[in-house]
């Protein structure tokens, strides 16, 4: 845990990757659920930030 924490901290793309990942997968989560009005509003943006957020990390270091 401390090395992810410590991986966080120092911009490295392995963590950072995960944490995007986590994004979007909550928001396709979100968009599928049928209960909620709200969480199915944000889902689109909750991608949208996992995506871009993604695709920056990419270009970090190992």
């Amino acid at each position: 845990m401390s090395n992810f924490i410590n991986g966080l901290l120092r911009l490295r793309r392995g963590p950072w990757e995960m944490v995007a990942s986590i994004l979007i997968a909550l928001g396709v989560v979100m968009l599928m659920q049928p209960l909620a009005l709200g969480i199915y509003t944000y889902s689109f943006l909750v991608t949208l930030i996992g995506t871009v957020m993604f695709i920056i990390v990419s270009h970090f270091p190992e």
